[in-house]
């Protein structure tokens, strides 16, 4: 590539460059990183994942005793998972939780109106954005108080596939059967709150944070019972 116009009369103009080298009198301006964290262009590593690296994740999420999330996404960390399986959460707990409301309503009272609520999106956007952000950051900065090293973006990627097992859970919960929907999201709370908690153990085995890896594992059984009891009353 070259720099136009080209020094035709052999005057003084400096005629075709390339563009290795910079003009006489360019300076270049040291990078300023500040600008990188409101830069689009500097979270595209982040959502660089193809559909089987993502659809391997979604599945490793699954397994509560695993604990090898960490090793697994090391190498290519993602936001891709925490911003589609959070988003998604938020449409399949708001639609399915009046679904929920409109078949016991239904059964109850036949001749009753229905409507949609629509609080239950704000109420599902708050409670999932707000639990995928900022409690994997509280904890972040909790391992680093306590002299650990973990990556922030490995604890976001962590626990937005952890929220993975509520979409199809939330199906299930549409039953109008009581009994069974708290079997189902209990599962699904201890599912979630396994796998987090084997991962977060990788992290501090030789240290004295088991009270860490407890208390992660109780926020997510806590997270899952009020989504059982806000939106599948």
């Amino acid at each position: 590539m070259q720099t136009f116009p080209p020094n035709i009369n052999g005057g003084s103009g400096r005629g075709y460059q390339t563009l290795g080298s910079p003009p006489e009198g360019f300076e270049q301006q040291p990078p300023n990183n500040w600008k990188g964290v409101f830069s689009i262009s500097s979270y595209m590593q982040y959502f660089n994942v193809d559909t089987d690296i993502v659809v391997n994740r979604l599945m490793s999420s699954f397994y509560p005793i695993g604990g090898d999330f960490f090793s697994k996404i090391d190498a290519n960390p993602d936001l891709y998972g925490l911003v589609w399986v959070a988003t998604t959460l938020i449409f399949v707990l708001a639609s399915l939780g009046n679904l929920a409301t409109y078949l016991i309503q239904k059964r109850t009272d036949h001749k009753s109106s229905w409507s949609f609520d629509v609080g239950y999106v704000n109420v599902a956007v708050f409670s999932v954005y707000g639990y995928a952000i900022v409690v994997p950051l509280a904890f972040y900065f909790l391992f680093r108080y306590l002299e650990s090293n973990p990556k922030l973006i490995q604890f976001w990627c962590m626990w937005g596939y952890s929220l993975f097992i509520f979409v199809p859970s939330s199906f299930l919960l549409v039953v109008p059967v009581e009994a069974f929907r708290w079997i189902i999201i209990l599962v699904a709370g201890v599912d979630s709150g396994m796998f987090v908690a084997s991962n977060l153990k990788t992290l501090v085995e030789g240290n004295d944070l088991a009270i860490i890896v407890v208390a992660a594992f109780f926020l997510q059984l806590a997270l899952a019972i009020f989504f059982k009891v806000w939106f599948f009353q």
